[in-house]
């Protein structure tokens, strides 16, 4: 790839992130007069919000992916690479790609689109990465997977009760919409799927904690709906630690409240942090690092770059908009339509971006979620339809949709889940649970 510059009229819009906002954008500029380029550090797009579900195996990784290329394929001025973005020269209006081969390339643009998203944010403890995973790619879910599922699997051949305890002990920290849906449905795994599956254990004994710093769960919906999800967790067997953050995590476990807790399984579902576009610009940014936009979404006095998601930060009635999938989608669209009207008649003022909300919903399991809209706030089985349907519904292939529904029906049905598969990078590490079992009969022969 050599350092590209506009080879025609035609100007060339570059799309950094392959998420909702990134594809939304490209889709938007399918009839417009422009070369599109989107590059993304992986060749799929992901359906973030169901990522828990292959961590607690009920769906596996390719019922909630698809690949980007698979996506745009038939969108004829859409060109897809796979690659880092590690800079942005704005004064050559160039970005800099590290692609598989390590080296720098250089893509020239006319207009540029940041949908870049964000990653874990660990509140200045990166210590804590190596002890507790966080969830936001497919790797992370499926590490994540195989943590849990080893840990029933060890703990059926543990002789020791105390350590048989600490490996069902599984404790997540942070009370928003993925901590509580991954306490759902540890709990639900333990309690309904496995239930019958192993001879020495009860996996219905598995200790769920879930910590917030806050005083509520969800603190982003309304307080009702709020306490409703937290008495429904504890129906479900979760412990709820609130108001009490998080003072250490290590290979034993947590500290909460000066309290240790003793757990070989912590799960990190609390703060992100935003990628450095703002760095990458040079541009003014927030306290939490998104770059501040004007009202086109345009950075600055740069009226050809626009920053979209999780990485923008934007107020709308003295507020600023949440880091929710139908936020970047919306800002998508909205800058698809900015840069085909300037491509097809130039420099063009549009009304300022308008979020319409759609509101917000989290699911506790079975035939339970909660979900905000507006002035209506709805909890129970008929929530729990609404939020089904609408994740079916925003998946990015039709075969998607069809595997995701087919997959629940089942699930529901059977209790049974998806994808309860280890899948382990070395010998040494399956072979673990294996000795422990010889050693455990050789005991018992005793």
């Amino acid at each position: 790839m050599q350092n590209q510059h506009t080879e025609c009229a035609v100007p060339h819009v570059v799309i950094v992130g392959g998420g909702f906002g990134g594809l939304a954008v490209a889709r938007s500029l399918r009839r417009a007069p422009v070369r599109i380029t989107l590059i993304d550090r992986t060749n799929h797009h992901l359906f973030q919000p169901l990522l828990y579900q292959v961590a607690t195996a009920v769906l596996t990784p390719g019922q909630i992916a698809a690949p980007i290329r698979q996506v745009l394929g038939r969108q004829e001025n859409a060109a897809v690479i796979m690659g880092e973005v590690t800079g942005v020269d704005t004064a050559h209006r160039e970005v800099i790609v590290r692609t598989h081969d390590r080296e720098d390339h250089r893509i020239a643009f006319d207009y540029l689109v940041l949908a870049t998203g964000v990653q874990h944010s660990y509140f200045g403890r990166d210590d804590f990465a190596k002890f507790a995973p966080g969830l936001k790619t497919m790797a992370d879910a499926t590490d994540v997977r195989n943590k849990v599922l080893q840990a029933f699997e060890t703990a059926e051949v543990e002789t020791n009760e105390k350590h048989r305890d600490e490996l069902l002990t599984f404790v997540l920290v942070g009370g928003g919409p993925t901590g509580v849906e991954m306490a759902g449905a540890i709990a639900e795994l333990a309690n309904l799927t496995m239930r019958r599956d192993f001879r020495r254990i009860d996996p219905g004994r598995a200790r769920i904690v879930l910590v917030e710093a806050g005083p509520r769960v969800l603190s982003a919906f309304d307080e009702s709906l709020s306490l409703k999800t937290q008495e429904r967790l504890r129906r479900k067997g979760v412990e709820l630690r609130l108001g009490q953050p998080v003072e250490h995590i290590d290979e034993e476990g947590v500290i909460v409240g000066g309290e240790r807790i003793f757990s070989r399984t912590v799960i990190w579902t609390a703060g992100v942090t935003p990628s450095p576009a703002a760095e990458w610009l040079g541009a003014q940014a927030d306290r939490l690092g998104r770059v501040r936009v004007n009202g086109d979404l345009s950075v600055g006095r740069m009226a050809n770059v626009f920053v979209i998601g999780d990485v923008a930060y934007y107020e709308q009635n003295g507020r600023p908009v949440p880091g929710v999938a139908p936020v970047a989608i919306q800002q998508g669209k909205y800058v698809g339509r900015v840069i085909a009207a300037r491509a097809a008649r130039g420099p063009v003022a549009l009304p300022v971006f308008r979020y319409n909300d759609k509101g917000a919903m989290a699911v506790v399991g079975r035939n339970y979620a909660v979900m905000q809209f507006r002035g209506w706030k709805l909890a129970g089985y008929l929530a729990w339809l609404v939020w089904s349907g609408v994740h079916v519904l925003f998946l990015a292939l039709p075969n998607l949709r069809i595997s995701v529904f087919l997959q629940w029906i089942w699930s529901y049905l059977s209790k049974q889940r998806g994808s309860r598969l280890i899948v382990v990078p070395h010998k040494a590490a399956a072979a673990e649970p294996v000795a422990a079992y010889h050693a455990a009969e050789t005991q018992a022969r005793r």
